[in-house]
């Protein structure tokens, strides 16, 4: 069992699915002979064939509507898009066609697609580059969208989204890439889509965060256990469908939540949370729940960075606010 970061557990798990099944293609910008630009198809090409790891034109609408129609013709397609923030052209194939094809061919024709896209801030990018799309993507009926937020994370369910029938936005938190490592089997063990993982238990509130947000919201955690306070944390990891059920039970038990991430806060996913919560869970808060976000304005360059992404004091601010109220 190596100690791998991040990127290095997406190859692993990309390069055990192409050796398990000979539908799995990859294909994306510079993927082949350059193994992407975060490194994350490294060695692929080389091993696995050209045509299988398939470099494309700098055409995002070209590579998604490509891989619509290989997976509709039964190959199972990993797209990469090179930055969240180049996306959008490709939103009409995705919205249009790849989400509804299950639904408009009354189950005659599947997409079992998958789209790997880098997203989020932290790495002093330019514009287009730190975008955190999740809310968008996930009103979109029809995908699934996961944001794994560990080595281990990224590689059973990476494995898992591959091997769905239906198509999967994988978003892939490039803060997260190089930031740490731990031990990941390659044992082509897939995690569970569709659930949160609880990090850690707690009885004094719940922390509610996903994707790269994770590192800072255990921090936080950290931070509130040295004051006494014990909090529950829990990765949500698939963003849509949203796993309700192991947040109400968690507030059910702390009777409060902080809900952090870094996109944009006016109808972000924690409004939704937020929401499910007033639905199914007010009788449980004891205060109401706090957000903690980024701000409604698009991603500031360079060291302002720090000023726009959530903090650890951030976090334990809005903690100590819903620990305070009666």
């Amino acid at each position: 069992m190596a100690e791998i970061n991040l990127v290095e557990a997406v190859n692993l798990a990309l390069a055990h699915e192409l050796a398990r099944d000979e539908a799995v293609v990859l294909l994306g910008e510079d993927i082949g002979a350059n193994g992407g630009v975060f490194r994350a198809t490294v060695g692929l090409q080389q091993r696995f064939g050209a045509g299988r790891v398939i470099d494309t034109p700098l055409a995002e609408t070209a590579i998604v509507g490509t891989a619509i129609g290989m997976a509709a013709m039964g190959l199972r397609p990993v797209a990469e898009i090179q930055f969240s923030g180049f996306l959008y052209p490709a939103l009409d194939h995705l919205i249009n066609h790849a989400a509804r094809l299950r639904n408009r061919t009354r189950g005659r024709l599947a997409c079992p697609l998958v789209v790997r896209t880098p997203c989020g801030g932290g790495i002093h990018a330019p514009e287009h580059h730190s975008e955190s799309p999740e809310a968008m993507l996930a009103h979109t009926p029809g995908l699934r969208v996961v944001m794994p937020s560990s080595p281990a994370r990224a590689y059973g369910l990476l494995l898992a989204a591959i091997r769905d029938p239906d198509p999967v936005m994988f978003l892939e938190p490039t803060r997260m890439y190089r930031l740490f490592r731990q031990e990941v089997a390659d044992d082509g063990e897939a995690l569970p889509l569709d659930v949160c993982f609880t990090l850690r238990s707690g009885s004094d509130l719940t922390l509610v965060s996903w994707g790269a947000m994770l590192h800072e919201t255990q921090a936080a955690a950290d931070a509130l256990a040295a004051e006494g306070v014990s909090a529950e944390v829990i990765d949500v990891a698939t963003l849509k469908p949203l796993d309700t059920a192991t947040i109400l039970e968690s507030v059910a038990r702390t009777g409060r939540c902080v809900i952090v991430h870094e996109a944009a806060r006016t109808a972000g996913l924690g409004a939704e949370i937020a929401a499910c919560l007033a639905d199914e869970g007010l009788y449980s808060l004891l205060a109401p729940v706090q957000r903690v976000t980024g701000y409604d304005t698009v991603m500031p360059l360079s060291r302002l960075e720090n000023q726009y992404l959530p903090s650890v004091e951030r976090i334990v601010a809005a903690a100590r606010k819903t620990l305070e109220a009666s």
